[in-house]
């Protein structure tokens, strides 16, 4: 990750953060926005209520904007925290969020930074999410970041 903002124009993205620990997304999202902030990005925040719901905001978001209903955004940070618990809900909240994600990120060619936490504990959570320690909210901005400069540089037009 570079950090200095991307040429031509503007990076605008869509933080997209689920907020049932809503203590930890809070971490997540403030390590995120110090990435895309130090890269002079112009980020916008969503909520949403769970995991499961990342992936329905990131497509209407994208839809929106290929409707020219909002201005669009050119990459995506997917924040969340999902804890296994006693039965096999963790699993499925895990894998379908996940596929999900993968499949909008390959399918529409979308740059998604996936920070959803995927963890035993609470204290494995804070460990990953925390900005002095993991900061995978900070990671997954940049590995977005990274999606959206190789994105432009397949796309980018001739300058001849």
């Amino acid at each position: 990750m570079t950090d200095e903002a991307a040429e031509g124009d503007a990076i605008r993205v869509l933080i997209v953060a689920a907020t049932f620990y809503a203590d930890l997304a809070e971490e997540l999202v403030a390590g995120a926005r110090g990435v895309l902030d130090a890269n002079g990005v112009d980020s916008t925040l969503v909520e949403v209520p769970g995991v499961l719901e990342i992936p329905s905001a990131v497509a209407m978001a994208f839809e929106a904007g290929e409707e020219g209903l909002t201005p669009g955004y050119d990459g995506f940070v997917a924040l969340g925290v999902v804890i296994r618990g006693e039965t096999t809900h963790y699993d499925i909240v895990a894998n379908e969020s996940a596929r999900a994600l993968m499949d909008l990120s390959v399918d529409l060619s979308l740059p998604i930074g996936n920070g959803i936490l995927t963890v035993e504990n609470r204290d494995q959570a804070w460990a990953r999410a925390a900005r002095k320690d993991k900061d995978k909210g900070g990671f997954a901005a940049g590995a977005a970041l990274d999606m959206i400069r190789l994105r432009r540089s397949f796309f980018a037009e001739d300058e001849e």
